[in-house]
C-alpha cells in the first residue's frame, strides 16, 4: 500500500512539474502550402476547385515565370499536398531535382466521369454508371483550365500532367488524342483495362512537342501490370525523335502506394538531368 501510494505521489510530483515548465504561447496562426480558387466551368456546368502551390520564390520575384505542373486527383484530400511536398522539396537549390513550379491540383467532383470515356463493356457501364465524360473534361483542361492559369500566374509554355488509375487512363488518353496540351506526362498504374483496353488498340499521335513521357506501377496484378508494359511498348514504337519513354515498375509498390515514389522517380528522371 505505501508503494502504490508513493508511486501516485510521484507521478502527481512529475505531471506538476512538467506542467509548471510548459512554455507560453506568444501566437498561433494557421499553416498553409497554398490557395484553393472556385471557378465556374461552362463547359461542365458545374463549379470546379483548383488548389494551387506557389513555390517560395514567387512572391519575391515579381518577374520570373515558372513551368505548371497539372495534378489529377489534386483535392486537398487527395494527392494535392504530397505532390505539392515533392515539388518543393526537389526545387530546394541543394537538391536541386527540378525547376521551381506551380502546382494545380484538380480537385474531383465525379473522376469516374470525368475520367472515362464510353465503354462497350457492360460491367464498366454497370459499375460506373456516370461514366463517359472525359471529351468534355479534356474540353474544360484546354479551354479553361490552361488560359485561366496561364491568365492569372505567371507560367511558361512547359506544362506536365500527373494522372494515377483512372488518372492514368485520363492521361494517357489525352497522351493519344491531343498531345499538344502538355510538354511531360507521368502516368502510374493506368486503368488501361477499361473498355476491354481499347485504348491500347489505337495508335498515338505524338507530338514534337512531348519531351517525356514516364509510366509507372507497382505489384498490382497480371492486367494492370500487362497493360502499363504494353503501354510503353506502343509508346516506344510510335514515338516522335524528340520524345524520351521511360517504365518503373515498383515491386515493393501496390496500387495504393505507388503514386510517391513513381512522382519522385519521374521527377529525377525527367528534369534533374536538364
Amino acid at each position: 500500500m505505501k508503494h502504490q501510494l508513493l508511486s501516485i505521489l510521484l507521478c502527481c510530483i512529475v505531471q506538476l512539474s512538467l506542467g509548471q515548465a510548459l512554455p507560453e504561447k506568444v501566437q498561433e496562426h494557421d499553416f498553409t502550402i497554398g490557395k484553393s480558387v472556385s471557378i465556374a466551368s461552362t463547359v461542365l456546368n458545374e463549379t470546379r476547385t483548383l488548389n494551387i502551390y506557389l513555390p517560395q520564390s514567387y512572391t519575391t520575384d515579381s518577374i520570373q515565370k515558372y513551368p505548371v505542373i497539372y495534378l489529377l486527383d489534386g483535392g486537398k484530400d487527395e494527392d494535392f499536398i504530397h505532390i505539392s511536398g515533392l515539388v518543393q522539396f526537389g526545387s530546394f537549390s541543394w537538391i536541386n531535382m527540378l525547376p521551381e513550379s506551380i502546382v494545380v491540383g484538380i480537385a474531383n467532383v465525379d473522376r469516374k466521369r470525368d475520367f472515362t470515356y464510353p465503354s462497350n463493356n457492360s460491367l464498366d457501364q454497370e459499375e460506373f454508371p456516370t461514366s463517359g465524360g472525359s471529351e468534355n473534361f479534356i474540353e474544360f483542361l484546354e479551354n479553361e483550365v490552361q488560359p485561366f492559369i496561364n491568365a492569372t500566374y505567371r507560367a511558361t509554355d512547359t506544362k506536365t500532367l500527373i494522372g494515377q488509375s483512372l488518372g492514368g487512363l485520363l492521361a494517357t488518353e489525352i497522351l493519344f488524342e491531343k498531345p499538344i496540351l502538355f510538354d511531360h506526362y507521368i502516368i502510374v498504374s493506368p486503368s488501361l483495362w477499361w473498355d476491354d483496353e481499347k485504348l491500347l488498340d489505337s495508335t498515338p499521335k505524338i507530338s514534337e512537342n512531348v519531351t517525356s513521357i514516364y509510366i509507372a506501377g507497382g505489384k498490382e496484378g497480371e492486367v494492370m501490370e500487362r497493360t502499363a508494359k504494353e503501354l510503353y511498348t506502343l509508346l516506344q514504337k510510335h514515338r516522335s525523335p524528340n520524345t524520351q519513354v521511360y517504365y518503373e515498375f515498383l515491386e515493393d509498390k501496390t496500387h495504393g502506394d505507388a503514386l510517391h515514389m513513381a512522382v519522385y522517380h519521374a521527377f529525377e528522371t525527367i528534369f534533374k538531368t536538364k
